[in-house]
């Protein structure tokens, strides 16, 4: 399969942005053409950030020297983490659990790797991810808009300082996250989430608001209709 064309692609509102930008992490082989990779990174850059600093840092990983030697340090450490987290979780074979073996058994053969970094301007802070992770976000649904797909990982931190090595970050330099990207083997779709009455509330902790009803949130921008933890689009269910 090849990248998706401008012709072949959807557009996607914002709001169905949103309500549909699931994690993605089964790939074509599929490069992403540097056009379409610039574009994801630049409305990446338009994430807001304290006092407008812009401390994020993108480091992409494809198919260079440095990139396959990084991939193949990654490949070890996700592999690691997820047989780690399937014995303490006590994961049952599932649909998740082999889309997740087989996310990290073919991980060097992902297509595109960024390493979200955040250049420090002051010592660590528990709050500082207010400054990268906007970018993040912003970086996956950029993604989506143009038919791609990615996945935002932590599993990178199990050998950050072979990374460090090897890529030449500066000590400074936090590495926030690790974003898979590549042309989705399936696609986007809608999302399952707990109701807004459940995680909002109004004017104190735990107070429901009589403002929030079954339906609120759901536009007719989004095409989604939600109702009794199911999530239906398209002919699509998801639970």
């Amino acid at each position: 399969m090849t990248a998706p064309s401008e012709s072949g692609r959807n557009p996607v509102g914002l709001l169905e942005g949103l309500a549909t930008t699931r994690a993605i992490r089964r790939y074509t082989d599929a490069p992403i053409p540097d056009r379409d990779l610039a574009t994801i990174l630049w409305h990446a850059g338009r994430a807001p950030s304290g006092s407008n600093r812009q401390p994020f840092r993108f480091l992409v990983l494809r198919d260079g020297p440095n990139a396959q030697a990084a991939k193949a340090v990654l490949g070890e450490a996700f592999r690691a983490g997820w047989n780690a987290k399937r014995e303490a979780d006590g994961y049952r074979p599932s649909q998740f659990a082999d889309s997740m073996q087989r996310y990290v058994e073919r991980f060097e053969q992902t297509p595109v790797l960024v390493l979200v970094c955040l250049e420090r301007y002051r010592e660590s802070s528990p709050y500082e991810g207010a400054s990268v992770y906007p970018a993040c976000q912003n970086l996956l649904l950029a993604a989506r808009a143009l038919g791609y797909g990615g996945a935002l990982t932590m599993w990178h931190l199990g050998v950050e300082a072979e990374l460090r090595e090897l890529l030449a970050i500066p000590d400074a330099v936090a590495l926030s996250a690790c974003i898979t990207l590549g042309v989705p083997e399936g696609r986007h779709g809608p999302v399952t989430r707990k109701p807004l009455a459940d995680v909002a509330f109004d004017d104190a902790w735990g107070s429901g608001a009589d403002w929030i009803t079954e339906t609120s949130g759901i536009t007719e921008t989004s095409g989604i209709v939600e109702r009794s933890g199911i999530v239906e689009r398209s002919g699509i269910v998801e639970r």
